[in-house]
């Protein structure tokens, strides 16, 4: 019999409330999450069985890993980002949850042309490729959207931090850019937090892109967490949104049997401990005292120990790994795209005025209802690459697509989560970089691509 003092809630209400609880506790499982849903909503009637349901439909149950071939096949797990603005894009997809193994997707809210533009994006972060990050490190690109800077423009900026004594290299291209960095600069800005500045050594050695994002988004949510604890959720949901494999995941399966290289254990040691020292505790007092100032207010206890705990570093690290972009950034609704060897979507960088900025163009008509898919390899390597490739993100075997076709099917499902390959970008940001070496501007559009 219903007990009369408890509240049956509505099902939006609950739908939230378990939203919130997975996005602050991600690795509860279900009935550690049902009792914490009840210890926190003290006057709720709700059975373990509804909450499983609803975790269930929201995508918030962790995949369990399943043997194969007596080996534990682990897969990337995914999660739905709470209230995900969509149409702050666009209104012509939505998101998806397929099922516990092939996790979420986008598909088409209506007919979309070939050839149409289907949503720009800037991204949540940006680790720049290599070339690029070598620019902004010489003052030659815009910290904040990496764009190229033309040395003859009035409006390029140096960092306001920057001094003689404690310099920082990088500069911006107007005021709007030098702005929007507030939102991740400071925390690994040489003159405002030298203690970053270990971190940053490690990272320009070993160009571990991941590493680099990992480091840009933690100082975009530490801080977020000093502007508003909205800004710090919001953030958070974004970070722990994307899909996510474990580093040991990743080198027990994925690289280790593929023989692709990937940073060891060792390594991780030594970038997790440097990661701390910049974000948590630098070593020095005087460097303890510059992070005190930028980060005043205590960062939430729940966000600092998924954050700094080594365990937790290692799955940040899985995340970064997975979700980035080829050419270094992280996109929020982009992460969401799914891999097809046959792909109906093409992902450009073709912004002049913004590198890090990319355009989704449908490579075919999109009816209502269809699932919009990228290819996560190029497409111009052979069967055998793409194989390798693929399994090495930790998607399972490519069954599909013989030696010249190009068809593909992973396990039984074109899986995860993120378009790794960019068409024109290489191209692209390879004649930029010359052409700015060579002294022309930016502006001037090295071919048309």
């Amino acid at each position: 019999m219903l007990n009369k003092s408890k509240i049956l809630p509505a099902e939006d209400e609950l739908k939230s409330a378990l939203i919130a609880l997975k996005t602050r506790y991600p690795n509860l499982g279900i009935a550690k999450t049902h009792a914490l849903l009840l210890t926190t909503y003290p006057d709720w009637s709700v059975s373990e069985k509804r909450t499983r349901k609803v975790l269930q439909s929201e995508g918030l149950i962790l995949d369990t890993p399943s043997p194969q071939s007596g080996a534990d096949m682990v897969y990337p797990t995914s999660r739905l980002i709470p209230d995900l603005d969509i149409p702050r894009w666009t209104s012509k997809v939505q998101v998806k949850y397929f099922d516990k193994r092939k996790g979420k997707g986008l598909v088409a809210t209506q007919n979309i042309e070939e050839g149409e533009l289907i949503w720009k994006e800037d991204p949540f972060v940006l680790a720049p490729e290599w070339k690029l990050f070598d620019l902004q490190e010489s003052s030659a690109a815009c910290g904040f959207c990496s764009t190229p800077l033309d040395p003859t423009s009035p409006l390029t900026l140096s960092c306001p931090a920057s001094s003689s004594q404690a310099y920082c290299p990088v500069r911006f291209c107007n005021r709007l850019c030098l702005s929007r960095s507030a939102k991740h600069h400071p925390l690994l800005c040489p003159s405002q937090n030298p203690g970053s500045a270990p971190l940053m050594k490690v990272i320009r050695e070993t160009r571990w892109m991941a590493l680099h994002a990992l480091a840009q988004c933690t100082s975009r949510v530490l801080l977020a967490g000093q502007r508003s604890a909205e800004e710090e959720d919001r953030d958070w949901k974004t970070m722990t949104g994307f899909a996510e494999l474990g580093m040991e995941e990743r080198f027990k399966y994925s690289f280790s049997q593929t023989g692709m290289a990937e940073p060891d254990r060792e390594s991780w040691k030594k970038a997790h401990n440097a990661y701390v020292h910049a974000f948590r505790s630098p070593k020095s007092p005087a460097d303890q005292k510059a992070l005190a100032k930028i980060l005043k207010k205590p960062v939430n206890p729940v966000i600092e120990k998924a954050l700094f705990e080594y365990d937790g570093f290692l799955r940040g690290l899985g995340r970064m790994s997975l979700n980035l972009e080829a050419h270094g950034g992280l996109y929020t609704l982009h992460s969401h795209l799914n891999h097809s060897c046959t792909p109906n979507v093409s992902v450009r960088h073709n912004d002049r005025t913004s590198l890090s900025r990319i355009a989704m163009i449908a490579k075919r008509s999109i009816v209502t209802g269809e699932e919009l898919v990228v290819t996560y390899v190029n497409p111009e390597m052979d069967v055998r690459r793409r194989r390798q490739e693929l399994q090495a993100w930790g998607f399972g075997d490519c069954t599909g697509g013989a030696e010249g076709e190009f068809g593909c099917d992973v396990n039984g499902f074109d899986t995860c989560l993120v378009g790794l390959y960019t068409e024109p970008c290489v191209l692209f940001c390879e004649d930029v970089v010359s052409a700015i070496r060579a002294g022309a501007s930016p502006n001037e559009s090295p071919s048309d691509l």
